[in-house]
C-alpha cells in the first residue's frame, strides 16, 4: 500500500510538475518558471525538514540534511537574481499543483515511522527529483527566455540529477 501511494503521489508530481503554466501549448513565462523553480525547493526542503524531525537513521538524517542545505542555497541564489533582474515571480497552476501534491505527501509521511518513514521519505525523494529534473530538462529551461535564469536551472538541474541518484542509491541500500 505504501509503495502503491509513493508511486501515485510521484505520478501526479509528474503530471504536475509538466502541466502547462498557462493556457494549453503555451510555455511558462520566466516569472512563473521562477515561481515554479522556487516552489519545487521550498517543497523538498520542508520535505527534508520532516525527514530531520522524524528519522532517527544518520543515512536519512544525513540526506535531509544535504536537501536543505542544497536547495536553500539554490533558492537564495534564485531570489537574489530575480531581484536583480526586477522579475517577480508569478503564481501559477504548476506551482499551486505542486504546492497541494506536497501538502497530501507531508500527511502520507507523518503517518509512518521509523523504517517505514525512511523508506517512504526516500522514495519520495528519488520519485520528486526525477519529476522535477525532467521538468527543468524538457520544460523549464527550454522556456526561459533570460540567460541567467537559464545558466541558474542548469546548474541546478547538475545538482539536483546528483540529488536523485543520491535518493535512488539510498532507498536501494534500505530495502
Amino acid at each position: 500500500m505504501i509503495k502503491k501511494s509513493i508511486f501515485l503521489g510521484a505520478a501526479l508530481l509528474a503530471a504536475a510538475v509538466g502541466a502547462p503554466a498557462v493556457a494549453l501549448g503555451d510555455a511558462p513565462t520566466d516569472p512563473q518558471i521562477a515561481h515554479i523553480a522556487y516552489t519545487a525547493g521550498v517543497i523538498d526542503i520542508a520535505a527534508a525538514r520532516q525527514a530531520l524531525a522524524k528519522s532517527n537513521n544518520a543515512t536519512v538524517r544525513g540526506f535531509a540534511q544535504e536537501m536543505v542545505r542544497d536547495h536553500e542555497a539554490v533558492n537564495v541564489a534564485a531570489l537574489d537574481l530575480v531581484k536583480k533582474l526586477k522579475v517577480t515571480p508569478a503564481d501559477n497552476p504548476t506551482s499551486a499543483a505542486l504546492t497541494k501534491q506536497a501538502a497530501a505527501d507531508e500527511r502520507r509521511l507523518a503517518a509512518l515511522k521509523g523504517a517505514a518513514f525512511d523508506r517512504a521519505y526516500l522514495a519520495n525523494e528519488a520519485a520528486y527529483h526525477k519529476a522535477v529534473n525532467g521538468a527543468l530538462d524538457k520544460t523549464l529551461i527550454p522556456s526561459s527566455d533570460n540567460a541567467e535564469l537559464k545558466s541558474l536551472l542548469q546548474t541546478g538541474l547538475k545538482l539536483f540529477r546528483e540529488h536523485q541518484a543520491h535518493a535512488e542509491h539510498l532507498a536501494a541500500e534500505l530495502k
